[in-house]
């Protein structure tokens, strides 16, 4: 049998304590390691530059995203209701310049319940979809169809419809702009994460610019 000197037994307790110790006390000194752990000190980003925009209205689109009173009303989203002047005269700005509009509902709306300031012509398209517009609809076909490189996201909710249609676009190769006055939710974080991640995402901040209703020209 072979035989170990005191000192050699000790050591090798000594060293075991030692593991035993590191195992037992070192996740608690790590720092935490998921977002919602360090949510109170995430350091809020410097806003996106907001830029002017000139459009060619011959191969532009307005995209009216969900502005029915199912999802844009006083009660549940009293930002959107305050958008409306400011989107009415972009509309009326895009269709005097011969641009395209089409227009969205969310799921179970009809035309009839889209804001009365901002009803649809009879020769402009509407799609029914989810938070993307592309998904399930026609709305690619319409914009290729019409030779359309450009679209002008405005609507509701900012952290759906405008946020999943935007990225959708950008994802097919259009170029997007998104006036950040005329997108709305809730509340103004979710417009604020909407704008940081249109202009930070992969692919899609390539195709995208931030800018405000006036201007675009």
């Amino acid at each position: 049998m072979k035989r170990y000197s005191i000192s050699t037994i000790g050591y090798a307790i000594t060293y075991a304590c030692f593991l035993i110790a590191c195992c037992t006390f070192l996740p608690s000194a790590l720092p935490a390691q998921n977002i919602i752990d360090e949510w109170n000190t995430v350091k809020v980003p410097a806003a996106p530059e907001l830029k002017p925009v000139t459009i060619d209205a011959k191969t532009t689109a307005l995209l009216m995203l969900d502005f029915n009173k199912q999802t844009c009303n006083a009660e549940r989203r009293p930002r959107c209701i305050a958008s409306i002047p400011g989107v009415k005269k972009l509309l009326a700005f895009a269709r005097t310049k011969g641009a395209s509009v089409v227009y969205s509902l969310s799921p179970g709306a009809a035309s009839a319940d889209i804001a009365q300031e901002l009803a649809p012509r009879a020769d402009e398209p509407v799609v029914t979809s989810g938070p993307d517009k592309f998904l399930g609809t026609d709305l690619e076909k319409i914009l290729r169809g019409k030779g359309i490189k450009t679209v002008i996201v405005v609507g509701t909710a900012a952290h759906g419809a405008v946020l999943y249609t935007a990225s959708g676009a950008a994802l097919r190769g259009f170029s997007v702009v998104v006036p950040v006055d005329g997108m709305s939710a809730e509340d103004p974080y979710a417009e604020q994460y909407v704008a940081w991640n249109l202009v930070n995402a992969p692919r899609v901040s390539n195709q995208t610019t931030l800018s405000k209703m006036d201007l675009i020209r």
